[in-house]
């Protein structure tokens, strides 16, 4: 397994499209999401992400092929301090270790790049794995927000996840 984080590209964006349109993948995203997932709306993502510099949004590739994405949200104002995390791993290619290496490598990427002081995740309540990749990376359980999202009509508890930098 040679797990790499690279820029986005356009031919991406078929791969993209369809891991996304899994509901599986969906159910652990924001509804801001299309789902379905058009090839659409993947090339917009993919074009709006090789503007962005530093780069703030990665593919994921084990060799070369796309297995899933990583990224940060800048926070502003009183938050400019902090960079939210989001990262997915298509269904095919849970159970590798894939998650676990990628958080690692944004991590270091994140610290070294932005003048930032802390990383957050969140996490629904149902995917303890995600919660596992991140204690694995050294993210510490800073609070759980009790029936605090409301996801495919069900509300469920939000786990907060924190990583912060030793200044």
């Amino acid at each position: 397994m040679s797990i790499l984080l690279r820029r986005w590209t356009i031919e991406d964006a078929y791969p993209l499209a369809e891991y996304f349109s899994n509901p599986l993948i969906w159910d652990n995203f924001r509804d801001y999401i299309p789902f379905p997932y058009s090839l659409e709306d993947a090339q917009k993502f993919i074009t709006t992400q090789i503007k962005i510099t530093p780069i703030q949004s990665f593919a994921i590739v084990d060799g070369q092929k796309l297995v899933g994405g990583i990224g940060i949200t800048l926070n502003e104002d009183i938050y400019r301090m902090n960079v939210e995390l989001s990262y997915w791993v298509a269904e095919p290619f849970h159970r590798k270790g894939i998650a676990s290496k990628a958080v690692g490598l944004m991590t270091d990427y994140v610290f070294n790049t932005f003048e930032i002081n802390r990383i957050v995740a969140e996490v629904f309540e149902y995917n303890p794995a995600s919660m596992r990749v991140l204690e694995k990376n050294g993210f510490f359980l800073e609070t759980v927000k009790r029936k605090g999202i409301l996801k495919n009509g069900c509300l469920l508890d939000d786990y907060i996840w924190v990583k912060q930098k030793i200044f």
